[in-house]
């Protein structure tokens, strides 16, 4: 099948000549343009934030600098910036391990809920347990429900060949909806004024936290996700498998390698790891169940991961940085500028790196006759 192309012809001054212009499909992208398409995005939205700053009447530098000190020059900034990144990094790794795989898991906002209503089913059924026992269990009860929920969004791909992104999409809503239920209903305070809330974790389920900070072990939790996801795809044979059926399915196919099965494992564990994100947050920073257990770290979680390249190291820095978007959006509000600001340097970001990812995948040819 021939490439796609796009030709367009236009006549020169001198009589007889012309030219056509022919985008072709790289055979190969250039080694240094894996480290400058992160730079390149963030500074393309930056600027484009910029300009819709101006147009609205604000200084884009006055609206920068506040959002940089508010987030990195102080100390309050930096460590609400780690306690939002550690759902966001917990979260990216999940999502990153099955798009290794060309699996698109877009379910991590649902597998967050399910692991957080999993981990609050154990903190508030089984009250009595020590927080040796309590936190491990909140833990396994959360990656078996994030992983659980993953599966039924990728068996239908396995079995059937069904679109992946449908399915974990759809049954992103059918678990926030469960997590409302039950906060709406069984498990309502009835001490928290009809605020939709459970009862308040027994000390035993709260994750420690970092001197007197907010910060808690799920950061750690995220960072060992990161390097031991990283050390699982580059030096195991499994690792091997999932990356050769990422770039050639054909040729795994050939190689005798099972693709069903590897689809169900890829998108268990990666919802297992969303699922422990949503563990985090009941655990670490809320101590109850909620409505709103998650403020879109799933969604952001996928910009997250394209923007690191899917890199382990790269999702814990690409993770930070947007940690501190997050704190800096709810930061310029004290002065007057909206916090969407924030979420729509996201949504920039996300659409200047497919920008220049299909910039990379394909060149500009000018050909004259």
């Amino acid at each position: 099948m021939s490439e796609p192309t796009a030709t367009c012809e236009k006549k020169d001054t001198v009589p007889g000549r012309s030219f056509r212009i022919r985008i072709e499909k790289r055979l190969e992208t250039p080694a240094w343009w894996n480290a400058v398409t992160p730079v390149i995005s963030i500074a393309l939205a930056l600027l484009f934030g910029a300009i819709f700053l101006k147009l609205t009447g604000y200084s884009p530098i006055t609206v920068y600098k506040i959002m940089f000190k508010d987030t990195f020059g102080t100390r309050y900034g930096i460590t609400e910036t780690l306690v939002k990144a550690s759902p966001l990094l917990l979260s990216a790794v999940g999502v990153s391990m099955a798009f290794r795989m060309q699996l698109w898991n877009i379910g991590g906002e649902g597998q967050i809920y399910m692991g957080a209503l999993a981990a609050s089913w154990v903190a508030l059924t089984f009250t009595g347990l020590p927080k040796y026992i309590m936190v491990p269990a909140m833990m396994i009860a959360a990656a078996a429900a994030g992983g659980i929920w993953a599966f039924l969004g990728s068996a239908p791909r396995a079995i059937w060949g069904v679109n992946e992104i449908l399915t974990t999409l759809m049954l992103n809503y059918v678990a926030i909806f469960w997590v409302e239920y039950f906060v709406y209903g069984p498990w309502r305070d009835p001490t928290a004024f009809l605020f939709p809330l459970s009862p308040v974790f027994p000390k035993a389920a709260w994750l420690p936290t970092f001197g007197n900070t907010r910060i808690h072990w799920g950061l750690i939790f995220g960072i060992i996700a990161a390097l031991g996801v990283g050390l699982l795809l580059s030096r195991t044979k499994w690792g091997y498998e999932i990356r050769v059926i990422g770039e050639n399915p054909s040729a795994a196919r050939y190689s005798g390698m099972n693709i069903s099965r590897n689809i169900i494992l890829v998108m268990l564990l990666s919802g297992a790891i969303s699922g422990i994100a949503g563990m985090c947050e009941v655990s670490g920073i809320i101590h109850r169940l909620q409505a709103q257990v998650s403020t879109g770290y799933g969604y952001t979680a996928i910009i997250i991961a394209f923007l690191a390249k899917l890199h382990p190291i790269g999702i814990i820095i690409v993770s930070l940085l947007f940690g501190g978007l997050l704190v800096a959006g709810y930061s310029v509000q004290i002065y007057g500028i909206p916090a969407d600001i924030a979420t729509m340097l996201q949504g920039s970001l996300l659409f200047f790196v497919l920008g220049v990812e299909a910039l990379a995948q394909y060149r500009i040819r000018v050909i004259r006759n």
